[in-house]
């Protein structure tokens, strides 16, 4: 099972490299941020509960993450294996994923990092922003909460797998499809 941790700041270009290696290695695409917007747009006390953090550009609490992710993982044994995306966000949510992983015979084989500077990131979500129309990609003060908490909070989880020798940092500020180039050379590593 290929398991592949996708991570960087929001708007660093997660979602559209993960759709280009979801394709390409027909991996089951694990986005926290699409999961807990579905649930907000069902209007599940969960999701009702998230929206309420998101809006502030919070982090949502790790027992409700893992245990979507769980779920999700649980129900999906055969699958080829997983993009994370969006998670896990704190070294917390890392330690627990590795033993989630271990209980299904599998881990993450690697952690590739989309390294964007703050301003690109800034443009990038206000311009995402203007044409979605989502609340938390309009407001600067949102997206700037957002940023500070990637660094704060989320961050450090690419530490954790340097330890481990299963990070990659990939220039995020380049076309799509250099972008994607570079990622190629590391999963060459990985994928026979």
């Amino acid at each position: 099972m290929l398991n592949i941790v996708l991570f960087g700041p929001p708007g660093s270009g997660k979602g559209t490299q993960s759709e280009r290696l979801i394709k390409q290695f027909e991996l089951i695409h694990l986005s926290t941020g699409d999961i807990l917007r579905a649930q907000i747009a069902e209007k599940t006390k969960l999701g009702l509960e998230a929206k309420q953090i998101m809006d502030k550009g919070e982090l949502v609490p790790d027992n409700v993450v893992v245990g979507m992710i769980s779920g999700i993982i649980e129900n999906n044994k055969n699958a080829k294996g997983f993009i994370f995306d969006g998670f896990p966000r704190t070294i917390a949510q890392a330690e627990v994923l590795d033993k989630m992983l271990i209980i299904h015979s599998t881990n993450v084989a690697l952690l590739l990092m989309l390294d964007v500077e703050e301003e690109v990131l800034i443009k990038r979500l206000t311009l995402r922003g203007e044409k979605s129309g989502r609340k938390d990609d309009v407001d600067i003060n949102i997206i700037q909460n957002r940023i500070n908490v990637y660094h704060s909070q989320t961050k450090p989880v690419l530490e954790y797998y340097q330890k481990q020798g299963k990070a990659f940092q990939i220039n995020g500020v380049q076309t799509e499809e250099e972008v994607y180039s570079d990622i190629s050379k590391v999963m060459s590593k990985f994928v026979k």
